[in-house]
């Protein structure tokens, strides 16, 4: 028998909405369950992201991010699970800096993997060289922008109000994404315009 074909976008979206509700549930969880098990779940999406990745395009730079972030919070949480609930988004946001990052070093870029995926519409299946160094710039922005968006939420924990950190974390972090994908998105809508005219 086989799989449907929408269930790994599915199943994608399913972790994306728990990824954005983790920090609300470290929020409600922490003081009342062991920080350990607020951890497990934790390392179980990343476990499950890395199902996920299996024989995907995009496996090769994302892959050995995943494994780091799984490691780190696992090593940070035999010390301290508290510490390690808190500094996981922040090292997640972190392996996916280096992740956009390291991929302008062995090409292709990060965003052209990810817009040579089949559900993509970001550009044509062989894109044009201009197209190419636009996508090494789009990732160039997101390595340093994920980079800031790390510090700031590592702001948050050094802070200590849980508040505060709920609020970054699981909401005002994804509304600065959600900016910067409209921003982009316009650009490229305005380049595609513009090349078309040439």
């Amino acid at each position: 028998m086989t799989s449907s074909p929408s269930r790994p976008s599915s199943l994608a979206l399913l972790l994306a909405v728990i990824g954005v509700a983790y920090p609300f549930l470290v929020y409600a969880a922490l003081g009342r369950v062991p920080a350990g098990a607020v951890v497990l779940v934790a390392l179980a999406l990343v476990g499950a992201r890395l199902g996920l990745l299996r024989g995907a395009a995009v496996a090769r730079p994302l892959v050995p991010v995943m494994i780091a972030v799984a490691l780190a919070t696992a090593a940070l949480a035999l010390t301290d699970s508290r510490l390690a609930a808190l500094l996981y988004p922040v090292l997640m946001t972190l392996g996916m800096a280096a992740a956009f990052g390291l991929s302008l070093r062995r090409g292709p870029s990060l965003v052209e993997l990810f817009a040579s995926l089949p559900t993509s519409e970001l550009n044509p299946p062989d894109p044009s060289p201009a197209a190419r160094a636009y996508m090494r710039k789009v990732t160039r922005v997101w390595a340093v922008f994920l980079l800031a968006s790390a510090a700031l939420s590592a702001a948050t924990v050094a802070w200590g109000d849980m508040a505060v950190w709920t609020l970054y974390n699981g909401l005002i972090s994804y509304l600065l994404m959600g900016g910067l994908f409209a921003v982009e998105y316009a650009v490229r809508r305005r380049v595609r315009r513009r090349e078309s005219a040439g």
